[in-house]
């Protein structure tokens, strides 16, 4: 016996992979440039690449993804500055775990703002993350610096936008690429003046380790995962989604390990161990009155 996942929760899994690995690119790409610049570069390049979808501004559908992106925009770029800026003063194993503390954090979004209580299993999978968490936190000796703090606020933040991007695109639908070009289109402008304003903003590195980053980042850690993000959210609940891109840090800490030599001991296994069990558990249960279709072999 078998299941046939859905195709929105094989979509935030795969998010979760490039996601993790991304935190140990993107500490290599920032020893070339700085944070502002790298960010605008990023998702500057994001937006020129998806600006085609917006050439049928007039449609509905692309009409309510600018409406409904330039706010979530404005979140995701709190969120990167956060998580970007973290990132620089923690290590890529730190980041990938504390960042999925939002596992602990959405459903009480949900809660809150959709006037949802979350089902009682996802409420048992976040306990079981937040075990994880406070294991990885020990080993820490809970002596955040603010990069560990900067990575707690992008966690929190990450949970109000998973209840947002499913409160704003269950209301009016919108073109889930012409959306994920505004958010883009927000990032870059956003990082781009505080670039500026903070003087911050040198010629572009000539290193290939850079450009080659710079280009996994853009064309799956934004194009693909922004796109795939807002489309699962949009189709499952943001605690069940925030439970399955929990699995983030398990490609995180083994990135970070196998490519940039970053310490890994027992401590942090049982800790992100948890972690990925708790979003294994939102795979397999039919939670949220959802039906699975199971398939005989």
């Amino acid at each position: 016996m078998r299941y046939r996942l859905p195709l929105p929760e094989l979509m935030l899994l795969a998010v979760a992979m490039v996601w993790g690995c991304s935190y140990g690119v993107a500490k290599m790409a920032l020893l070339y440039y700085p944070v502002l610049g790298f960010l605008a570069l990023r998702f500057g390049i994001t937006f020129v690449l998806l600006l085609p979808s917006l050439r049928h501004f007039r449609q509905p559908a692309v009409k309510n993804a600018i409406r409904v992106g330039l706010p979530l925009g404005g979140i995701l770029l709190a969120i990167f500055l956060c998580e970007t800026f973290g990132l620089s003063k923690t290590s890529a194993t730190n980041a990938a775990f504390l960042i999925s503390l939002c596992v602990v954090f959405t459903p009480w979004f949900e809660w809150q703002i959709l006037k949802k209580s979350p089902d009682v299993g996802v409420w048992i999978a976040a306990a079981v993350a937040l075990l994880g968490a406070a294991l990885i936190g020990s080993n820490l000796n809970m002596a955040f610096n603010l990069g560990d703090g900067l990575m707690v606020a992008a966690a929190v933040l990450r949970a109000l936008m998973m209840v947002e991007t499913k409160r704003r695109c269950t209301q009016s639908p919108p073109d889930m690429l012409a959306l994920t070009a505004v958010q883009s289109g927000v990032l870059a402008l956003g990082c781009l003046v505080l670039a500026v304003l903070s003087d911050d903003l040198p010629a572009l590195p000539q290193s290939m380790t850079f450009w080659g980053g710079t280009l996994f980042l853009v064309l799956l850690c934004t194009l693909f995962a922004f796109f795939a993000q807002n489309y699962a959210i949009a189709r499952s609940s943001p605690s069940r989604a925030a439970v399955l891109l929990g699995s983030e840090p398990l490609f995180g800490a083994l990135f970070a390990v196998m490519y940039l030599g970053e310490a890994f001991n027992a401590q942090l296994l049982i800790g992100g161990g948890l972690i990925v069990l708790a979003s294994l558990t939102a795979v397999l249960q039919p939670w949220a009155g959802r039906r699975w279709r199971v398939a005989l072999l």
